[in-house]
């Protein structure tokens, strides 16, 4: 997994509270069996109609939102069923960084083993954030995840909590694979030590 120490993104707002996985990515495209591939079905029933033509009032279709790798969005992110999919197709599609006053627990663990950076801020900070985006066309944020900070080129500067081993292993690029690899001489040692069957 790439690590992830500092970031600069164009910002998409996806105006919703209660966002749940099957909007993010609809269970009929979870056929494959590669973690790639997910993003152009992200939010699909929200980006197209039922004839497949694009949905122009839909914020991820407007040409301003285009390369956007910052999402925001409202409370609760993420819920709905436990499928690693939604983050697979958030992180195929292009975002690395998703802002929302909270998340479901499941998806907010699984943005972590995908290297998606998950920031939780107050109502107000999404809401400025929200404001900002409107009125700016290419409105982009700073993540910096080692000074724990989001900055803009207006001067706004918010910082954010974040569990440190989470943090840790952002920064370092670890997934629940790379952390296990660690101990890779000592697990080796403990099996040659266990009797043959």
């Amino acid at each position: 997994m790439e690590a992830f120490k500092q970031h600069k993104g164009l910002v998409a707002p996806v105006d919703r509270v209660n966002v749940d996985t099957d909007a993010i990515i609809p269970k009929q495209f979870l056929k494959r069996i590669e973690r790639t591939g997910f993003g152009q079905y992200l939010f699909y029933e929200w980006r197209f109609t039922l004839d497949g033509k694009v949905k122009e009032d839909f914020s991820l279709n407007q040409n301003k939102y285009e390369g956007a790798s910052i999402l925001v969005s409202r409370a609760n992110f993420g819920c709905g069923s436990s499928r690693e999919h939604a983050p697979w197709a958030i992180l195929d599609y292009g975002f690395k960084v998703v802002i929302a006053p909270s998340f479901a627990d499941i998806f907010y663990n699984n943005c972590f083993k995908n290297g998606i950076l998950p920031i939780v801020l107050s109502e107000e900070e999404v809401e400025t954030l929200f404001q900002a985006t409107a009125k700016q066309d290419g409105y982009a944020l700073h993540i910096d995840l080692e000074q724990k900070i989001i900055s803009d080129n207006a001067g706004l500067q918010i910082q954010f909590d974040l569990d440190e081993h989470r943090r840790q292993y952002l920064l370092q690029g670890l997934d629940d694979i790379a952390l296990t690899l660690k101990y890779e001489e000592k697990i080796a040692a403990y099996e040659k030590q266990q009797p043959a069957i």
